[in-house]
């Protein structure tokens, strides 16, 4: 349960949010990226309340606006890469050239291109958190919500995954907001915030 948050992000920022486990971060996380409705108070993106919207127009709002990035990177081990970063499209009007063409961007901007045929299994676990990160980017949203996303990566692995979420951006533009309980990945954000049983402390 969160208690009078009040947060203003602006775009093109980098955020961390720590807090000890219960303390709401993933729930904060949720609300700014329309996985859950608050019952009190209002939560609004680009200038638009997305507590408004219904069941289905936020549906709609998250798959342009929003890409998510989650610790497990929950890709389908029967996929290449390719195919998994298009997932998000086949909800689209676009032509399986076009998904293709979008797919192959994504997996540039995260440097694997040469790696697009390979499937999960055949990837590094910080290989397969970049085909993550390019799903998360297929769709160009303007926020990147990212849940613990160097969680169950090695320190080497991590760094590359924090490098790339960094110059994502510096480079892009992107907004960003990292839920994460290390402070050497809280480092790489702009600023960070830290919440306790509910309520920014700091």
């Amino acid at each position: 349960m969160l208690h009078h948050i009040d947060l203003d992000i602006p775009e093109g920022d980098f955020i961390a949010l720590m807090g000890p486990s219960g303390s709401g971060k993933t729930t904060l996380l949720n609300l700014i990226a329309g996985l859950d409705s608050p019952t009190h108070g209002s939560v609004t993106i680009a200038g638009q309340r997305i507590d408004r919207l219904s069941s289905g127009e936020l549906a709609r709002w998250r798959a342009t606006h929003v890409g998510f990035v989650f610790q497990f990177y929950n890709l389908l081990p029967m996929l290449s890469a390719q195919k998994n970063v298009e997932l998000p499209l086949l909800l689209t009007r676009l032509s399986a050239a076009q998904r293709r063409r979008h797919a192959n961007i994504a997996l540039q901007l995260v440097g694997l291109t040469e790696r697009a045929s390979h499937r999960p299994g055949e990837l590094s676990g910080g290989q397969q958190q970049r085909v993550a990160i390019a799903r998360a980017l297929v769709s160009d949203p303007m926020l990147l919500v990212c849940d613990e996303p160097t969680g169950d990566l090695d320190r080497h692995s991590a760094e590359e995954v924090l490098r790339l979420l960094q110059r994502l951006n510096r480079e892009y533009g992107k907004t960003m907001i990292m839920v994460t309980h290390d402070p050497k990945a809280a480092e790489h954000a702009l600023r960070t915030r830290h919440l306790d049983k509910g309520t920014l402390v700091g």
